[in-house]
């Protein structure tokens, strides 16, 4: 109870602090009234009984603060005094606020919106129950790890043979080059991802659907039983956007790619596996049939394995238990080529394979960037503070006589860099926030961040922090200073020529040496990128871009099952788009040339021989594409021998394909003349036909500006019949249609969306590009880093010659009287311009020299993003030296000529 009421009354102190400072003056002036009345009935005098009723009774005044000190809430009081003298000290010097709190906001911005893309990439929390449990297997080998999987039969003996996993489960596709599927509902034809998943993958990650059930278990336990074949489980965004959150849809039937099934379940809200970006989500169950449950030489299906390890068990203990199981299943093996491939495993926290290590590399380059950009901001900002303190020595100093003891000065100059920290944090902010909008597009591509680029609350709770900790760094330091700084001489006349002066320039001086050093090490960084950007501008790209337009489809082949895709839909498609206006040419491919959408890898694993050239060919991993007569057209390849695909090939014809010198190279293993190669026969398309090339292409690049050409080989689309083995794998899956115009992209999109839609209504959402902007695309990590760098240099270049103005600025203030005496003595104007820019020379040659060095070192961490170009390009620390040296002085002249322009007689009569 008397908590309670303790509690109350400081309540009322300090919201109801006037009122309740009446009260008590009230109270004691009524006990004070009471003595004197009882003096008076004494027999006292009216003078004497209110002397002896102070006596007695004591000071009201140092009573009243005494029971206020009893009562109030002290070092809040304290604080919000101490508020109020910030803001009004700042409102007092608007230029240096402003100044101040601008630094703030370009350093606390920029790891602002970096940090807010690594909590997006890097810091996003799996939606599984402990998730740093959940593991991924990979078969390895002589050819490094096994990107799309494992069959069956060895992931059942490693569920059967391993201790140190609680349990496996795995998903994957009946086809390894399906794409999406087509989800049927009242909302229309969707596009989702559909992967076939173990029955057991729910209680393998921890999560269970919201509405209905999971698949039932097998006799296996693992794969889903049959009376679940034609079932399915929806994502919470399909649930919501398809079917407008039905609470009744359990026991639906819907449509999957022309096939009816089930639904039974619904996951909760934020919940995928595996990530697939912005794409919606269902699952199918895998029943596993006998045909699996035996190893055969070629053609098993293959899935991606995860699994829970079990508790306590460490990745290294599971990865050497693993790898003893795999030994032995590797020897089940018949074929010695394929044993070799699955030799090892490799394990792998699920969570770091979601983002690749160039991915990661990128980001934390730029938020160590970042980090920098911020370290050079509060560096300026406490000299900045050092010359605030030196400017208020004397009402340090009288605020001292007054009594103030050095922790309250300390804590009020803290606080005054704290509220200048908070307003530029909020600026740093909106920076941020404007940076991310403006760069959404390359942190879509680069980094596939598709949900709002809004700062989530731990990143606020990081910026809270940095920002409490830029108070500190800018403002402890100039706050001890000045704290313990004599009051005497600062309270004298001309106080400010006195010793401390120079302390305190020599720290500032200091401060602005590393703030060169470090917007040396920023701006040498971007100077290496953006001439790897110039590198990669002006590399060959082996074909043209302008005038060129790429609609990116989606194939509902469900649609086209048991018919002939290319006469259904392909040639018509193909002949309308001809004949759009100013349409030059079309043509269609699997994926064009740097595209990022469908790509196929073919390789000749099933060629078993033991000679070298055997082992060599084995090793290719072409990039396969079909395409149409037409492309030569649309992007002018060049040929290097023989001819291009044209309207004589047709599927009646002898099958033909064509390679790029790569190929050729790679499977000869010299790099001889390109004809020889004519007629070689080289892929089957069943039933003992056997394609032979025709022609080889002059080399081009494919994957990324960055790397050369890679081995290439091109089969004709018209020959690519339903009868083919190549036909699932390119046909009814994804197709690429360019044409060349030369209209504008307003007038020619709508045209080609509309023609689109009246091949297939489910093409109408297809993206529609130019190659120009997939050419951009692609130069990857190298723009996006470059692009950031540039902003980053730029702020930390004006942010260093604001500090080498800043601190001249400052010395001529406090040398005025000095400047203006060596006049009066003879010195000439241009000695005393050569004296301030001297001692700037001597600080930017410290600074350029120690930036060399850090440079130096810090360029090796870029050697990642750098192409044609080496990390220590003498060129390249040559020319950013000699900008930041003229930046410098240039900054330096300006206080300069104020000094020369000092006038004698004006500063001798200075205080």
């Amino acid at each position: 109870m008397r908590l309670l009421c303790r509690l109350l009354i400081l309540a009322r102190m300090l919201f109801l602090r006037g009122s309740e400072s009446e009260r008590l003056d009230t109270e004691l002036q009524y006990h004070l009234d009471r003595q004197i009345a009882e003096n008076l009935a004494a027999g006292m005098s009216p003078d004497d009984a209110r002397s002896a009723a102070l006596r007695s009774f004591g000071n009201p005044a140092l009573l009243r603060d005494q029971a206020h000190d009893t009562w109030a809430w002290l070092w809040l009081e304290h604080i919000v005094r101490d508020l109020k003298y910030a803001f009004r000290q700042l409102r007092k010097s608007p230029g240096f606020t402003i100044a101040a709190v601008g630094m703030l906001a370009l350093g606390l911005g920029a790891p602002a919106a970096m940090y807010t893309v690594v909590d997006h990439v890097l810091l996003r929390p799996l939606p599984y129950d402990h998730p740093q449990q959940i593991v991924k297997i990979q078969e390895s080998g002589s050819k490094g790890p096994i990107e799309w999987g494992a069959p069956y039969l060895d992931l059942r003996q490693w569920a059967e043979n391993s201790r140190t996993l609680r349990q496996i489960a795995f998903y994957g596709s009946d086809n390894i080059e399906r794409g999406l599927a087509f989800l049927e509902s009242n909302a229309g034809a969707t596009q989702v991802s559909d992967p076939l998943v173990s029955a057991n993958l729910w209680n393998t990650l921890g999560v269970q659907p919201v509405l209905g059930r999971a698949f039932k278990l097998g006799t296996d336990r693992t794969s889903a039983s049959a009376d679940d074949a034609n079932s399915i489980i929806l994502s919470d965004t399909v649930w919501r956007a398809a079917y407008d959150s039905d609470p009744h849809i359990l026991g639906k039937t819907v449509m999957l790619d022309g096939t009816s099934r089930t639904i039974i379940g619904v996951m909760p809200r934020g919940f995928t596996f595996p990530y697939a970006g912005n794409i919606p989500l269902v699952w199918r169950p895998r029943v596993i049939g006998d045909t699996e449950r035996v190893r055969a030489a070629h053609g098993m299906p293959s899935y991606q394995a995860v699994a829970r390890l079990a508790p306590g068990v460490s990745l290294a203990a599971a990865q050497a238990e693993l790898s003893g199981i795999q030994t032995r299943i590797a020897q089940q093996y018949t074929v010695e080529y394929q044993r070799e491939q699955v030799s090892a495993i490799v394990l792998h926290r699920y969570g770091d394979t979601l983002v690749k290590d160039n991915v990661k590399k990128s980001l934390l380059a730029l938020l160590g960037a970042s980090a920098v950009l911020w370290l050079i901001a509060c560096v300026n900002v406490a000299g900045l503070m050092l010359a605030r303190a030196s400017a208020r020595q004397r009402e340090i100093a009288v605020r001292g006589a007054l009594g103030a003891s050095r922790w309250q000065i300390v804590r009020q100059l803290l606080i005054e860099g704290l509220v200048r920290s908070l307003f530029g944090s909020l600026a740093g902010l909106v920076l941020a926030l404007l940076t991310l909008r403006l760069f959404q597009h390359a942190l879509i591509t680069q980094f596939a961040i598709h949900q709002s680029m809004t700062p989530s609350p731990s990143v606020l709770a990081a910026l809270l922090g940095l920002t409490i900790v830029s108070s500190l760094f800018s403002s402890l330091w100039p706050a001890l200073g000045a704290a313990r700084a004599s009051i005497e001489p600062a309270l004298r006349q001309g106080s400010q020529q006195s010793g401390p002066g120079r302390a305190q320039y020599r720290m500032r001086a200091v401060l602005v040496v590393a703030q060169i050093a470090m917007s040396l090490t920023l701006l040498a960084a971007c100077g290496l990128l953006l001439r790897t950007l110039y590198v990669l501008r002006h590399v060959p790209l082996g074909f043209s871009t302008d005038h060129i337009f790429v609609a990116n489809m989606t194939i509902p082949g469900y649609k086209f099952a048991g018919r002939n895709i290319l006469t259904d839909l392909y040639q018509p498609l193909l002949e309308r788009a001809e004949h759009v206006p100013s349409v030059q040419s079309a043509a269609l491919m699997t994926e064009v040339p740097l595209g990022k959408t469908f790509s196929l890898i073919y390789s000749f694993d099933g060629d078993n021989g033991n000679t070298a050239a055997d082992v060599r060919q084995r090793e290719i991993k072409a990039q396969f594409r079909a395409v149409s007569p037409g492309m030569q057209q649309v992007f002018g390849f060049g040929m290097a021998r023989g001819r291009f695909f044209n309207t004589s090939d047709t599927p009646s014809s002898p099958p033909v394909v064509i390679v790029n010198r790569a190929f050729v190279k790679a499977w000869t293993g010299e790099d001889g003349d390109p004809g020889k190669f004519l007629g070689t026969p080289l892929v089957n398309y069943g039933k003992n036909r056997r394609a032979t090339v025709i022609g080889v292409l002059d080399d081009e690049r494919q994957v990324s500006l960055a790397q050369q050409s890679q081995p290439e080989i091109e089969v004709c689309l018209p020959q690519i019949t339903p009868d083919s083995g190549l036909y699932h794998a390119t046909e009814g899956v994804a197709m690429d249609l360019a044409v060349r115009t030369t209209r504008a992209p307003a007038s020619i999109i709508p045209d080609l969306r509309q023609l689109l839609r009246s091949a297939s209504p489910e093409l109408a959402n297809s993206t529609i590009t130019t190659m120009n902007q997939i050419v951009e695309d692609s130069y990857g990590s190298q723009q996006l880093v470059t692009r950031l760098l540039e902003i980053f240099g730029g702020c930390a270049l004006l942010l260093c010659v604001s500090g080498i103005y800043g601190l001249l600025a400052y010395l001529v203030s406090q040398r005025t009287r000095e400047l203006g005496l060596r006049m009066a003595l003879g010195a000439q104007r241009g000695q005393v311009m050569a004296l301030i820019l001297r001692q700037a020379s001597w600080m930017l040659l410290a600074g350029l020299a120690l930036g060399l060095v850090l440079a130096w070192f810090s360029s090796l961490l870029l050697r990642m993003f750098l192409y044609g170009v080496q990390p220590h390009d003498p060129w390249t620390l040559v020319a950013v030296t000699l900008v930041l040296l003229s930046c410098g002085l240039a900054s330096a002249w300006f206080p300069a000529r104020r000094a020369a322009a000092i006038d004698p007689m004006q500063a001798l009569r200075m205080e």
